[in-house]
């Protein structure tokens, strides 16, 4: 099976009240891991990448890794997916090279600037058989070169969803509910203690994310900035050295409700992000002697696919749907 745009299985997931899990890559062992997780599990995936990923990896190398995973992969659906794009230029680039699905992010512009530009990207991913996610709304969060202050960020109006996808021609919309990119997705200010002393976070805007679904029925919807934070990873690299005080994520259970409504695709990252540095934090203090990268990468990409077919079992739903 070659790569496949996020078309078909936006339908499927949409009918069947589930979510696909688009988990960005950086290198060869995030890749393995995403995709043979989804690969047992027999769940189609969206692996997507960043600019700061390209600026990384180069483009390249992240293309003939996806292809690599795509061969060893054949019996599910697997796109490949530019993650907040902020040009039209950079867009058509990840077109030309190769990518069956771009974000256009130009939600920080005004509306009719956001839709002028999504319209561009849209015309020319659909004139070479690409499709297009564009966003209204600005979530809060770090996320590469992505970066909105807490109390800049703005919740998706719904009253203005409809007109934005008809004149822009877009194939599904990323909306701001209340996630948030990175680790530190509220501050503490922003939370309540449970008895345990553990933050809780605000809980997701569903009358935003209803109030969309009402004006755009059977059209995909995205939510970004939807890592839950694992606690037992920010505490294992604290206790091996780290320094990550009150990171905290969006609850699992909100993001397995919001895939069984219009929500076909929710990101993740820093999850993975988490998974790899608490294993390899603790791999270096138990073993201060190896220096092999293999010895360290190696239970690095297992956490990587355990962190995946968790959240494809337990949170997406979309295993056995490939």
């Amino acid at each position: 099976m070659a790569l496949v745009t996020t078309t078909e299985m936006f339908k499927k997931a949409y009918d069947g009240g589930y979510a696909i899990g688009a988990f960005n890559v950086n290198n060869m062992e995030i890749v393995q891991g995403i995709t043979e997780a989804a690969g047992e599990l027999n769940s189609p995936v969206i692996l997507q990448v960043s600019k700061g990923a390209r600026a990384y990896a180069n483009h390249t190398y992240l293309v003939k890794l996806v292809e690599a995973a795509v061969a060893e992969n054949p019996d599910i659906p697997i796109a490949l997916h530019l993650d907040h794009g902020d040009s039209f230029e950079l867009c058509k680039s990840c077109i030309d090279g190769g990518f069956t699905s771009v974000m256009i992010d130009a939600s920080s512009k005004p509306f009719e600037e956001n839709i002028a530009l999504t319209k561009q990207v849209v015309e020319y991913a659909h004139a070479h058989g690409a499709v297009v996610e564009a966003e209204l709304g600005t979530l809060a969060g770090v996320e590469d070169e992505v970066v909105v202050e807490a109390g800049k960020e703005s919740y998706t109006r719904p009253e203005e969803v409809e007109e934005f996808v008809d004149r822009t021609g877009c194939d599904s919309l990323a909306i701001a509910i209340g996630t948030s990119h990175g680790a530190y997705k509220f501050t503490a200010d922003q939370c309540t203690r449970n008895e345990k002393g553990i933050l809780v976070p605000p809980p997701l805007r569903f009358d935003v994310l209803k109030g969309c679904i009402d004006k755009l029925p059977g059209f995909p919807i995205v939510l970004h900035g939807s890592s839950s934070v694992p606690q037992e990873f920010v505490k294992m690299i604290n206790e091996n050295g780290g320094q990550m005080p009150d990171a905290i994520g969006i609850p699992e259970d909100q993001l397995r409700e919001a895939a069984k409504l219009a929500v076909c695709k929710i990101n993740i990252d820093s999850d993975i992000r988490l998974a790899m540095t608490a294993v390899m934090r603790q791999y270096f203090n138990e073993h201060p002697d190896h220096f092999d990268p293999r010895q360290y990468l190696k239970p690095a990409r297992q956490a990587v696919k355990d962190m995946v077919a968790h959240k494809i079992t337990n949170v997406l739903g979309s295993n056995g749907k490939a």
